[in-house]
């Protein structure tokens, strides 16, 4: 009952918190982790119940996804796909010792990227570069493979990626942050099952608490008045739980 619970009003808050300002892995997978599921399968299955409230996002979106500046959706979908797979055969052939090791520095990633991604997307949207295709496509891929491998900041990393490109209407980077984020999100969801990497048991609980956190989420959203003291919240989180996976990885 208190494994349910935990995972329950994890999943809930991360649902919640992901439809308001993103950040919600920073609740599941220490979750999960906490409650004995291994580092790689903790990973892969906070993936695979964020995936509810990334295809309700894309859809809410549907609109400002459509034909504008930035990569051709075709070319989005196909770089997104490359790359969930990608980083989740990477994911696969990494040894449980090496990714628990790792798992500190992807955590401070996630955390610094999302601290500091409202004044990078500023920066990069006034400075109005954009780079060639051919580069954005890479930079694109290379998002993908990290969100393939793991999840955390995955969003903000997208949003700086197409900032990087020289995209500048929010509503439509969103709205592609979300389809590249379900499309390489469901491929690396694949694998993963195809490998055995998914607690289902976990899974059913936490994925039924993001979506139930997501509806109500989606809701708040719209009352919530002052995102940046909700996002100190957030970064505060990811900084605990980066030092405590440092403290257990090289204490």
């Amino acid at each position: 009952m208190l494994t349910t619970t935990i995972l329950a009003l994890a999943g809930f808050g991360a649902g919640a918190l992901n439809a308001i300002a993103g950040g919600g892995t920073f609740l599941t997978f220490p979750a999960l982790v906490w409650l004995g599921v291994p580092p790689i399968m903790a990973n892969a299955t906070a993936t695979f119940a964020a995936l509810p409230g990334y295809a309700g996002s894309s859809w809410a979106y549907r609109r400002d996804i459509q034909a504008g500046e930035g990569p051709s959706l075709r070319a989005l979908v196909v770089t997104a796909l490359l790359g969930g797979i990608l980083g989740a055969l990477l994911l696969l052939v990494t040894p449980e010792d090496l990714f628990s090791g790792v798992i500190p520095w992807l955590l401070l990633i996630a955390t610094l990227a999302f601290a500091a991604g409202p004044a990078l997307l500023r920066g990069l949207l006034a400075s109005g570069r954009s780079l060639p295709d051919a580069v954005s496509l890479a930079l694109l891929l290379l998002v993908s493979i990290y969100g393939g491998y793991f999840n955390g900041g995955l969003g903000i990393l997208l949003l700086a990626a197409f900032g990087l490109i020289g995209m500048s209407d929010l509503h439509r980077m969103n709205g592609l942050k979300t389809l590249a984020s379900l499309v390489l999100s469901a491929v690396s969801v694949a694998t993963y099952s195809l490998a055995g990497l998914i607690d289902w048991s976990a899974l059913i609980v936490t994925g039924l608490g993001c979506t139930a956190g997501g509806y109500v989420g989606a809701h708040m959203a719209r009352k919530v008045q002052d995102i940046a003291l909700l996002r100190t919240f957030i970064v505060t989180v990811g900084l605990v739980t980066t030092i405590v996976f440092f403290t257990q990885a090289y204490g």
